[in-house]
């Protein structure tokens, strides 16, 4: 009964790998004083009486370094395209030119790259957390098989395996944070 306990590591890599990609889509979010599409992800639009994602709204280009353009597809949305950014926090003020909003991206002082950085690391240990919880996850099936009769010298193999995978996980944390402090406060 105990030599069929499986660990399911495929499943908790999955979720450990989408813990992941939303730290590295929290990230995207974030000013580095470059202009990105990405930066609009997270801002939403209130179209036709539902929350709507800019992106399905209008085309988000990139012309040059310092500036987003939004082309809004609806003249009747142009205004409320232009209240979500500037509701939205990113401490960009949009312009109008007909249904195209600019959004010209500010130089970053040096007090906003620290809070940026702060902001970051703070996404950082959330993803943390996250890797962690699916740990204990994997850790309370091994005691359960323990407690089915596991042998402890199997137990202590999963542990160190299960152990292996959040140290994988959490170092590749820290070295996208690493590098998006670098791209933060860089000038």
């Amino acid at each position: 009964m105990s030599d069929d306990f499986m660990l399911d590591t495929d499943d908790l890599e999955r979720r450990m790998k989408g813990a992941i990609a939303s730290l590295r889509t929290e990230f995207a979010s974030l000013r580095t004083g470059r202009a990105s599409a990405s930066m609009l992800e997270p801002v939403m639009v209130d179209a036709y009486g539902a929350l709507t994602p800019i992106n399905q709204v209008g085309t988000v280009n990139v012309p040059e370094p310092r500036m987003v353009t939004i082309n809004v597809w609806d003249k009747g949305l142009v205004n409320k395209v232009e209240k979500a950014i500037r509701e939205s926090g990113l401490g960009i003020n949009p312009q109008m030119n007909g249904t195209i909003i600019m959004l010209p991206i500010p130089e970053l002082n040096e007090e906003r790259r620290t809070q940026l950085t702060k902001v970051a690391g703070g996404y950082a240990e959330h993803a943390r957390v996250s890797i962690r919880n699916i740990r204990r996850d994997g850790m309370d099936q091994i005691k359960k098989a323990k407690a089915d009769g596991m042998s402890e010298d199997d137990q202590k193999l999963w542990e160190s395996e299960m152990q292996d995978l959040t140290n994988q996980y959490i170092a590749l944390i820290d070295e996208t944070l690493e590098t998006k402090q670098g791209e933060i406060m860089q000038v």
